[in-house]
């Protein structure tokens, strides 16, 4: 055989293993793409949305403060303090101190705030939960109004002026005339809302003129409400009682008291269900009306929306002056359902601060805040029975309300303690990396060969 056969014979196999390498790696590359892990189904984003969202972050906030609160009260018992001392020996006791103390705190907030088992018969029993409900009126309202400027885009800090400028007029006109029952009832509640309204409108007008941030102007009517207060309560016929040295009103006429909506033996008035419309007119507002729709619009980018042809400077104004009126009507529920035997200059009753809160757990929405505001009114009315039943402070609860607060504002936090995903962010399917192609590969295997 010649030199040129075997050539010729060698030239040929190396095609042969060229051709074969070429089928090889498009097998291959075959192989690496039905390998890549298919992208996961709809239903898995939908529920890590869900896991991660708002709805979820506030419930595991409330959660995550109840746990500090329950720290603060085994940390602060007697008896769990002298438990600790001989820990080392008898690890059960201190165990068990815990428990008591705080299993003793939170099930006192409970009967304190939702039915109170030792009652005689259901009437009584329930008695708790209408108090809590009478707490939360007025913090509902309130809290209505300070979602109301957050969805807008501002931050309304002069609840407290607010609610004093309101209980003032509502107060006067509950206590200065007498009219038939419905009609002074009414005048009375106008009154307040209307000068909550007029109070928080000063805030919008001089945001929109003059651009004067609304946290400094709120915060500085705050002072000018409280101390215009004092002044009327100590003047002779304007809101101080005649005949009297002390800085308080006279009682509210009957006819301008807000029904019992469950007898004389509850506290439970009809101003819950002026809560309940105000949360009905402010979901109304946000979702069905074109003045909510700016509302929004602002809050979300004030530059786009005056680009769209929106006025901003006198959308701020018509949300401050909502805003203010809403959280006078928690001022006239003061007045005109708690406080009926004539107020004095703490008739806010930090009620004004902690629609803040109460705003921020509810995330801005409106049901959200009312379901916000019942728990707040549980805490509230739980507060005081579980200081009496237990003797632990009232203080704890403040120090649980401050937490939500904390816990609301870090969302990572709480997303990164229970481990939750990121509304929105959904995992990549992990693949393989890609394969050669057969042109590729048929290249590759050719300049082996050479």
């Amino acid at each position: 055989m010649s030199d040129t056969t075997i050539a010729s014979a060698g030239s040929g196999s190396s095609g042969a293993s060229g051709t074969s390498g070429a089928a090889g790696g498009a097998a291959g590359g075959s192989g690496a793409t039905s390998g890549a892990v298919p992208p996961a189904p709809k239903s898995n984003q939908i529920l890590r949305d869900i896991m991660g969202g708002s709805v979820v972050i506030s419930i595991l906030a409330v959660v995550l403060a109840l746990v500090a609160g329950g720290i603060l009260i085994a940390l602060t018992d007697e008896n769990v303090q002298a438990a600790s001392g001989y820990y080392f020996s008898r690890p059960g006791d201190t165990f068990s101190a815990v428990w008591t103390a705080v299993s003793g705190a939170y099930g006192a907030l409970f009967q304190g705030s939702v039915y109170n088992f030792g009652a005689a018969g259901f009437a009584k029993g329930i008695k708790p939960l209408t108090d809590t409900l009478t707490f939360a009126t007025p913090l509902i309202a309130a809290g209505l109004g300070v979602g109301l400027a957050f969805r807008a885009g501002m931050f309304n800090i002069g609840g407290q002026g607010q609610m004093i400028i309101a209980a003032a007029c509502a107060g006067w006109v509950g206590f200065s005339f007498p009219l038939p029952y419905g009609i002074h009832l009414a005048l009375a509640i106008v009154a307040g809302v209307i000068g909550g309204a007029v109070w928080g409108g000063i805030v919008g007008l001089l945001k929109a003129r003059t651009g004067a941030h609304e946290v400094i102007v709120t915060i500085m009517m705050n002072y000018i409400a409280v101390y215009l207060l004092l002044f009327l309560l100590r003047t002779p016929g304007a809101l101080q009682a005649p005949g009297s040295n002390n800085p308080k009103t006279p009682p509210m006429l009957p006819t301008a008291i807000y029904p019992d909506l469950l007898g004389s033996s509850y506290n439970l008035h009809a101003g819950l269900l002026v809560s309940i419309a105000a949360t009905v007119f402010v979901w109304w507002l946000l979702s069905r009306s074109s003045l909510g729709f700016r509302f929004r619009a602002v809050g979300i980018n004030p530059n786009a929306a005056r680009v769209a042809g929106i006025n901003v400077k006198r959308t701020y104004i018509y949300v401050m002056l909502l805003s203010g009126g809403l959280v006078g009507l928690a001022g006239v529920a003061q007045v005109l359902g708690t406080v009926t035997s004539g107020f004095s200059s703490g008739i806010d009753a930090g009620i004004g601060f902690d629609a803040i809160t109460v705003a921020l757990l509810g995330r801005s929405k409106p049901w959200g805040i009312f379901v916000a505001g019942i728990l707040f009114g549980a805490f509230k009315a739980g507060g005081f029975a579980m200081q009496a039943g237990e003797g632990i402070p009232v203080d704890i609860v403040l120090v649980v309300q401050s937490l939500i607060v904390l816990f609301i504002a870090a969302p990572p936090l709480v997303r990164a303690v229970f481990r939750l995903p990121t509304p929105g962010v959904s995992k990549k399917p992990t693949t393989k990396p890609p394969a050669k192609s057969s042109k590729q590969a048929q290249t590759a295997n050719t300049a082996v060969a050479k």
